[in-house]
């Protein structure tokens, strides 16, 4: 099957020993560090095992103890979101988020988030990825009326909070003039996390101060996203999220509060409202971004494995990690907007595969801004990497041409007729045969373009993928053991 233009590849090549090759120190080395053809080939018979044991989880209803926690939401979501819309269009959750961001939108024209993890990363990729790099210091009519977008309690930093109240203190004074006036998103399953609580409730108070204590505004200029909380169990009732019970106090209603589904954990739930709304805030195609998504998850269930990016970034990575002795997984972006995906990747690699002593660590670099400071350590440093280039096919806007100068004191007349995006080339290709001669293996995933589609089915393709790459490994790839201790010890240590 011909693949489509804008369809995601892995192309995992430079990964792999080269066949018949003679002996020289480098094949040698090869012959250690990448990958043989073989292990993959080995390895396909119990990689379409667990591809069908991740399809069934879909299906659970009733997870039988020794699994749990099972979060396989997410795989089905995006087409369910899309069927549903088509279905009940504006009394759908994803009407009710366009209706509501177009309404949010209209009032304000600054939005605090406040979200930690997998509540607010997802969120931040997609601003940084497909807005204007400088998108909040633009003029609101070169906006297109989408607001300026904030993100916080993703941290307990005292200072970077207060220069966030300073700089709404200092440019919102009227709260009758739209363009001072500013709104919440809160997200937080559970209501229990203690960053985004505290946040929440320094910036409540901010918000009574700036439009009065009981201006309606508190509530129409907050919009709250959460889990519904612990089911009821063993004889004892259903108890709502802190932060619903909070909502719920405030005058919201259960229809009001945008919800984030019991099967879909934190990580990955960049296509719940989690994602969605904020993404809607933003002015982007949230449709797109579904199909795009449920576009990947039909490959990842159809497809064979020369088709699928899925299972082939799985496979090649889980092999790369167990059997080639390459704990550091290097996500090596070649797009300064695609930086915040990587932080994305490495919440979501980690906290699902770091169990048991198990799972790579994760490391995002930027080409080529980081060749000047980590490429040195990638080339000539230990051999416990594997690098997977993240490229972009196409930049969005025309070549910045070199020219010609009067003044060539930097020698860059003879590349007048090369642009940007041919240097960016230049140097992903001369990296790549660096590493190759210096037996360091690479592979590229390829998106089109920066596109809501194509993050769409770069989200979803990863967060399938290290799902399968857990079920290869034989760790949970859903919940978050060590980080709950965290959150205990925090509470004791606050307590005492």
């Amino acid at each position: 099957m011909q693949l489509p233009d804008e369809a995601i590849t892995y192309d995992y090549h430079g990964l792999l020993i080269p066949t018949r090759e003679e002996w020289t120190p480098a094949a040698e080395l090869r012959q250690q560090h990448f990958l043989s053809p073989a292990k993959i080939k080995d390895l396909l018979p119990r990689l379409n095992q667990v591809r069908s044991q991740v399809a069934a989880e879909r299906e659970l209803r009733l997870v039988p103890p020794e699994l749990e926690p099972v979060h396989a939401g997410f795989i089905d979501l995006p087409q369910k979101l899309l069927d549903q819309e088509r279905k009940a269009g504006p009394r759908s959750l994803l009407g009710r988020i366009q209706a509501t961001a177009q309404q949010f939108r209209e009032q304000v024209d600054r939005v605090v988030i406040l979200g930690i993890g997998g509540s607010y990363l997802g969120a931040r990729a997609l601003f940084d990825a497909l807005k204007h790099t400088y998108h909040n210091e633009l003029p609101p009519k070169d906006r297109s009326g989408v607001p300026r977008i904030y993100f916080e309690g993703n941290n307990v930093d005292n200072d970077a909070l207060h220069d966030l109240f300073e700089l709404l203190q200092l440019t919102c004074v009227d709260p009758e003039t739209r363009e001072e006036r500013w709104g919440v998103v809160v997200i937080s399953k559970s209501g229990e996390t203690l960053e985004t609580a505290a946040a929440f409730r320094a910036i409540r108070r901010e918000m009574a101060e700036f439009y009065g204590s009981h201006s309606p505004r508190l509530k129409q200029l907050l919009l709250p996203i959460t889990g519904f909380g612990k089911p009821a169990k063993e004889g004892k009732p259903a108890e709502p999220s802190k932060l619903r019970q909070l909502s719920l106090a405030d005058g919201f209603s259960d229809e009001e509060i945008f919800p984030i589904p019991d099967d879909v954990g934190g990580r990955y739930s960049v296509f719940t409202a989690v994602g969605l709304v904020p993404a809607a805030l933003m002015g982007l195609d949230v449709r797109a971004l579904l199909l795009g998504a449920a576009a990947m998850t039909r490959r990842f269930l159809d497809e064979p494995f020369e088709r699928n990016p899925v299972l082939q970034y799985a496979a090649v990575n889980y092999l790369m990690t167990t059997q080639c002795h390459k704990p550091i997984r290097v996500l090596s972006i070649w797009s300064k907007k695609l930086e915040a995906l990587g932080w994305w990747y490495d919440q979501l690699l980690a906290e699902s595969l770091g169990k048991e002593g198990l799972g790579a660590t994760p490391l995002t670099a930027v080409g080529t801004r980081d060749l000047h400071s980590r490429g040195q350590q990638h080339q000539e440093g230990a051999r416990d990497k594997v690098i997977n280039n993240l490229i972009v096919k196409s930049p969005r806007h025309p070549p910045i041409m070199i020219g010609m100068a009067d003044k060539n004191q930097d020698d860059l007349n003879q590349y007048n007729r090369k642009g940007l995006p041919d240097l960016l080339a230049a140097a992903l290709r001369g990296t790549n045969q660096a590493y190759a001669d210096a037996v360091r293996p690479t592979a590229d995933l390829v998106m089109p373009m920066l596109s809501e589609h194509a993050m769409g089915q770069l989200m979803q393709m990863l967060m399938l993928a290290t799902v399968v790459e857990g079920r290869l490994l034989g760790v949970n790839p859903y919940g978050q053991p060590g980080v709950e201790a965290y959150k205990r010890n925090m509470k004791a240590l606050l307590k005492s």
